[in-house]
């Protein structure tokens, strides 16, 4: 495990240089993505997972062929799963503009269990100058809003500077899996005492033990004042759950920001609210989200920050490709904090004194769902594609 980590970090180095902007809910950053869009003047680079025809899906394909019309080089990477609800009508206006339109790990009866082998990482890059990293989906509900009228929560980073580079060659790797080679443009070449964040890619292989969660694990141990977590569908390994107690055991402020009520996957959350209980005796503090459906992740410990497509959850780690940036920087550390901490003033903090008395019903889906993660998780997982 060692040895990956390591080959790993030398892969996808620290950066110095940087500039990172958080953006939060799809008002704010499907704006500034499709205005990314329309200024590209030599390539655009979009990696999906979830896709579905509708008001922001067609934005969105109407930006791209817009840009492959004045001759901008345009490739788009969907999830096979993920962009099922992207109509054939919309795929032959990507394809008709000019597109280079492909799909990761199409579904297929013969794959069987490499079925559930998903490309669950949101990016976007446009000249090899500016990058997005995040959690949302090209759906309506990030954005227009969801069957309560509300759109969900979430975020995305804007990227630039000479990690751009590194993130523009996570996504040639992925599109060679997908039968294409990239042939753009090599990034401008920034100088090594560049003035700014210092960040780095961070990636999950549904091939090997997440290095991305190694990562994490190891910034929770390590925390000295905060470990702050925001995860749509957090269903924790032991390890993960047993450096949360030691953190908050020795001091450190632990909070986990997760579902309320409103959520997309209801039996995700029974799942992960079994773990609850042992979490609050130890210090844990959990909030639970309740405007809106929470589907952002981020992660602040100290003065490092990690935002991107991953949930930290066993189901993610085991199956999913995911892609998180990571940032070393205090000023980055504070804001991402203030995100969280606003987040927690709009949830309901759970307590420990009352967790134990409630209702009968929820302990009963709580074990139903653990039941069925414990099946799940011990399925065998087959080799990637």
């Amino acid at each position: 495990m060692r040895d990956v980590d390591q080959s790993t970090a030398a892969a996808w180095p620290w950066r110095t240089g940087n500039r990172f902007r958080l953006l939060e809910d799809g008002e704010q950053f499907f704006a500034r993505m499709l205005e990314t869009i329309e200024e590209a003047s030599a390539c655009v680079l979009l990696e999906m997972y979830l896709v579905e025809s509708g008001i922001i899906a067609g934005r969105f394909i109407e930006s791209l062929a817009r840009a492959a019309g004045r001759g901008v080089r345009v490739c788009v990477l969907l999830d096979g799963f993920g962009s099922l609800g992207l109509s054939q009508a919309d795929r032959r206006r990507l394809l008709g503009a000019g597109v280079d339109l492909r799909f990761f790990n199409a579904l297929h009866w013969r794959n069987r269990l490499r079925n559930f082998l998903r490309n669950h990482r949101k990016l976007l890059l446009a000249d090899g100058r500016v990058a997005f990293v995040g959690g949302a989906g090209l759906t309506d509900e990030f954005a227009i809003g969801g069957p309560d009228g509300l759109p969900w929560r979430d975020l995305m980073l804007e990227i630039a500077g000479p990690v751009v580079a590194d993130w523009q060659r996570a996504f040639a790797q992925t599109w060679r899996r997908a039968g294409g080679e990239l042939e753009v443009a090599d990034p401008p070449v920034y100088p090594d005492n560049a003035v700014g964040a210092t960040g780095r890619v961070s990636l999950s292989e549904a091939r090997q033990r997440s290095v991305l969660a190694n990562g994490v694990i190891r910034r929770i141990e390590g925390a000295r004042a905060r470990a702050w977590i925001m995860s749509a569908y957090f269903v924790p390994s032991r390890r993960f759950r047993k450096a949360l107690r030691r953190a908050a055991r020795r001091g450190v402020d632990v909070r986990l920001i997760v579902p309320g009520p409103k959520t997309d996957h209801p039996w995700v959350r029974q799942a992960a609210r079994r773990f609850y209980g042992k979490m609050l005796r130890n210090g844990v503090r959990i909030f639970e989200y309740q405007p809106r459906v929470l589907h952002a992740k981020m992660i602040v410990c100290d003065e490092w920050v990690s935002i991107g497509s991953s949930n930290l959850d066993r189901w993610g780690i085991k199956w999913n490709l995911e892609a998180n940036q990571e940032i070393e920087n205090a000023a980055c550390a504070d804001s991402a904090a203030a995100v969280l901490d606003a987040d927690c003033g709009r949830s309901e903090e759970l307590s420990r004194r009352l967790w134990p008395r409630r209702a009968w019903i929820g302990r009963l889906q709580e074990r139903i769902a653990g039941a069925l993660d414990r099946r799940l998780d011990r399925w065998r997982r087959p080799k990637a594609p």
